[in-house]
């Protein structure tokens, strides 16, 4: 396993670079640095390549590595205009070096063991999540290949569709695969290995480091602890797949760093000089964030602004109630402002999706339980992490400057509860619609604020201990603490890896945890109906259609091959004319019925045969489409296994 990993060097070396490299020149060329420049970067990297593609697909200019390259560059050069009017970077304050060492240590932990986490879990660098998202996913990236637009106004054309689609993700995979000339599953997962082992963490740090006006210690435990919940990233590697909500909530962090970070660098603690300077880049930086969130996963805008609200409502009450007069009017205009914008937003995204997809699963007790002990969506309970959040949130409830971060988890854990245990049609519609009513979905947004809460309560408790035990002065009680907390956070984590390496997916559905990984299992596209699919450019000639029941896993031929593969995800048509293909296609040499309504899909020539597929959630039973053997109008292509190509005779002309 390790050594196929090993093998891909160049993809994962690719995927940093596409990841960072455009944020970190545009970044420096706006006077960031240090760790808001790298936690950043990803933000601007994802921005800049989800517009270009937007703005190439307006201008028919092909999507490709070297169009990519010139864009980012002509980017990157307006960014370092920008900062001339910024102007210079403010002198470096000095750092205290054990804190700094305490940082790299964190971010080295957290980075190792969630990437560890990732590779056990997905075990092959080749493997195909075998979800139903993942059919649309891959294949869009195919369709971004084949057509030379990863434009969020063109990769729905991939299943027919047409308007936005948030395609960052894509763009970001789709680059991977050029770049590298990788498979499309190997860029897939490079970048989401990136996404979760070095996006999140360093984006967790500097997050938590902002909002304890600056701690590195605090910062460098909340880099550790950001691989210790399995409810993110983990959660969203198996689930969905959800590769562009996974995406938007590993940018987070960052995101919601700089309205945080506001105050302190209007003080005097940013990049640049002056307060004007600082509020014209937090601006541009927080603009730069939604824009990244919305082409990501819009959903996220959502969540981001739940702790832009909290932070300034939290910010202003002491200043509104400090100050009368104008300045006073101001602060409550704008605060208000600032609500009334919330509420429109929650409004639009929520009435801009399909609604609630999902049932309450959980009792009410049970509910809140989870929340308490950090096993949303019925996953196991992590206790350490759970005892060390309510350590934090008792300190962050005493202290009025952290008080904004208690309310946002109590917003996320309220949204969580609802997903889970409320039924009321309104509710899920109008208040968790946004995100489907998806209780997975609102489990991973919990590590927002659970892991600095999390990172502030061991911190808290290393202080104390160290200030009881030993006369240390309290600049060095506090590198001292931070150092044994790092160590204790460690020590747990890697025996909590070693005892339980991987979490078995839970199904609230079904109320039941998958049996394997969802990369290795077979039940939906087995390793026989792949290679069968592989050789499609072998077997069929080109401009071929090939047909069949997309929820036994065929739906990635199109992605596997390159070949027109219909459908292409793995939800089936809807109509009459597809019942009765579903219903008797193997039937084509005696029934014309069968035969006009392949007429209806494009006449395709070919089909797979890959039994009549299952009864289960996202599953269809289609009898129509196996059991070819000896039928008339049926020629046998190719086989492997019990998977088979047939080339429809019957319906010639």
């Amino acid at each position: 396993m390790i050594s196929e990993w090993i093998g891909q060097w160049l993809v994962l070396l690719t995927a940093l670079a596409v990841v960072f490299v455009p944020g970190l020149l545009v970044g420096a060329g706006l006077r960031l640095r240090g760790l808001a420049l790298w936690a950043l970067a990803p933000v601007g990297s994802t921005l800049v390549i989800a517009v270009l593609a937007i703005v190439f697909g307006a201008l028919r200019i092909p999507w490709s590595p070297l169009w990519a390259i010139v864009g980012c560059l002509v980017v990157a050069a307006l960014g370092w205009l920008a900062g001339i009017g910024l102007g210079p970077r403010r002198p470096r304050p000095p750092r205290d070096r054990r804190r700094s060492w305490l940082l790299i240590a964190g971010l080295a932990i957290g980075i190792a063991l969630t990437v560890a986490r990732f590779v056990v879990y997905v075990h092959d660098p080749r493997a195909i999540s075998q979800t139903n998202d993942a059919v649309f996913h891959l294949n869009a990236l195919r369709y971004i290949l084949d057509t030379g637009s990863a434009s969020s106004l063109h990769v729905s054309g991939v299943i027919g569709g047409s308007g936005f689609y948030p395609a960052a993700w894509h763009g970001l995979a789709s680059l991977v695969a050029m770049i590298s000339g990788c498979q499309i599953p190997v860029a897939a997962n490079m970048i989401t290995l990136v996404i979760v082992g070095a996006v999140w963490p360093v984006g967790m740090a500097w997050f938590a480091r902002e909002v304890t006006g600056g701690s590195d210690v605090v910062a460098g435990v909340a880099a550790a602890l950001s691989a210790s919940l399995w409810a993110f990233p983990m959660l969203m590697v198996e689930w969905g797949v959800l590769y562009p909500y996974t995406l938007s909530l590993a940018l987070l962090p960052a995101a919601a760093a700089v309205v945080v970070a506001a105050p302190r660098w209007a003080a005097g603690a940013g990049p640049v000089t002056g307060t004007p300077r600082s509020a014209v880049l937090t601006v541009v930086l927080s603009i730069a964030s939604l824009g990244a969130l919305a082409l990501s996963q819009p959903a996220s805008i959502l969540s981001w602004a739940v702790v832009a609200v909290a932070f300034f409502t939290w910010w202003a009450i002491p200043r509104v109630r400090g100050r009368g007069g104008r300045r006073g009017a101001v602060l409550i205009a704008s605060l208000l402002a600032a609500w009334l914008a919330f509420v429109l937003a929650w409004v639009v995204l929520t009435r801009s999706t399909t609604g609630a997809h999902w049932p309450p699963f959980r009792g009410k007790l049970r509910a809140a339980l989870d929340i308490v002990w950090n096993g949303q969506v019925m996953l196991p309970a992590a206790v350490g992490v759970s005892i060390l959040m309510v350590i934090g949130l008792v300190v962050a409830v005493r202290r009025p400057r952290l008080r904004w971060l208690a309310t946002t988890w109590l917003v996320f854990s309220l949204l969580y509860y609802a997903s889970a245990a409320i039924g009321q049609p309104l509710v899920r519609r109008y208040l968790l619609g946004a995100w489907y009513a998806d209780p997975y979905r609102f489990a991973a947004l919990a590590p927002l604020t659970v892991v600095p809460l999390a990172a502030i309560g061991v911190v808290a408790v290393a202080t104390w201990a160290v200030g009881i035990l030993s006369r240390r002065r309290a600049r060095a009680a506090l590198a001292f603490a931070g150092a044994w907390s790092l160590t204790g956070v460690t020590v747990l984590m890697v025996v909590a890896f070693a005892v339980r390496p991987m979490i078995m997916m839970p199904n609230v559905t079904e109320d039941r945890f998958d049996s394997t990984s969802r990369y290795t299992m077979t039940d939906f596209l087995s390793p026989d109906e792949r290679l069968l699919l592989e050789r499609l450019p072998q077997t069929t000639p080109p401009g071929a259609r090939v047909i069949g029941n997309p929820s036994t896993g065929m739906a990635f031929g199109y992605m596997l091959s390159g070949r027109d593969v219909y459908p292409r995800t793995w939800q089936p048509p809807q109509g009459a004319q597809w019942a009765v293909l579903a219903a008797g296609l193997r039937d084509a040499g005696t029934d014309p019925a069968v035969c006009t309504a392949l007429a209806a899909f494009g006449s395709p020539g070919y089909v797979v045969d890959f039994g009549p597929g299952e009864a289960t959630p996202g599953r269809y039973v289609m009898p129509g489409f196996s059991g070819l053997a000896g039928q008339p109008g049926f020629e046998l292509v190719d086989h492997e296994g019990d998977a088979s190509l047939w080339r429809i005779t019957a319906c010639a002309t």
